[in-house]
């Protein structure tokens, strides 16, 4: 599924009603068979400028700010707890909560001219909340810089750092993402709905306890129906045919 940002006029801000509708495009038939992969694009230069600046001012009370930030969290979370891979294709500026966006999804492939940031120190305004993706995504002094100086990463250097899977020139963006597209779609969707979970999960455990899941986790595998299809057949040397 193809979920594109397109309010450009308003450099792809994250409005409330951009989260409302990015949360129900995100949730839409979600279960569904035939789901196998969602791709985030945008229309316009600038791929996601984060919060919409007039909705967090004074004329706003604080009920709407926190609104403003809670249904953004939800969003960010949403991602890594739906069942299939969430990509980011990113052709352009992704700055703030649109950088945080980026940092969220599962996988994120950019063009060469994309530029990622989180200016809101210098508008008085801490990127607090992108911290949180950005500080699991990056090292610890590299997402630091970016929150204390606001200066932007380009996309080598965001490659570099791990914000992104992928930098293509522009032209090749498109081809790239929907080679990663079909390549996930060759695979079982319960089989990949439980190794996405199983992944954050154990990213917050230490160690011990991360191999104790797992290992359960393997165990489960394997009774999944696409579990022993896939191993059938590769000892019978055929393609599997999987149930999903």
């Amino acid at each position: 599924r193809n979920i594109v940002l397109n309010n450009p006029r308003r450099r792809n801000a994250l409005s409330l009603s951009m989260l409302r509708s990015l949360r129900e495009d995100l949730l839409h038939d979600v279960r569904s068979r035939d789901l196998r992969v969602i791709v985030i694009s945008a229309e316009g230069p600038v791929f996601c400028s984060g919060h919409d600046l007039k909705e967090l001012s004074s004329e706003d009370d604080v009920k709407h700010h926190s609104q403003v930030f809670e249904i953004c969290a939800e969003v960010m979370t949403l991602i890594q707890k739906l069942p299939v891979p969430v990509i980011a294709k990113v052709n352009g500026l992704a700055t703030a909560a649109g950088c945080q966006l980026v940092a969220s999804c599962d996988i994120a492939v950019a063009s060469e001219k994309s530029q990622f940031a989180t200016p809101g120190v210098n508008i008085g305004l801490f990127c607090s909340t992108p911290a949180v993706a950005l500080g699991r995504s990056l090292p610890r002094k590299v997402a630091l810089e970016m929150l204390f100086t606001g200066e932007p990463l380009s996309a080598q250097e965001a490659l570099m750092h791990g914000l992104v899977s992928k930098v293509v020139p522009e032209d090749k963006l498109e081809e790239e993402t929907m080679r990663i597209c079909h390549k996930i779609c060759e695979s079982s969707k319960s089989v990949l709905a439980l190794g996405k979970a199983t992944f954050y999960r154990q990213m917050t455990q230490d160690l011990d306890t991360a191999y104790k899941m797992t290992t359960q986790v393997m165990v489960d595998n394997l009774t999944l129906r696409d579990g022993q299809e896939g191993i059938e057949a590769f000892i019978q040397k055929r393609k599997p045919v999987w149930s999903h």
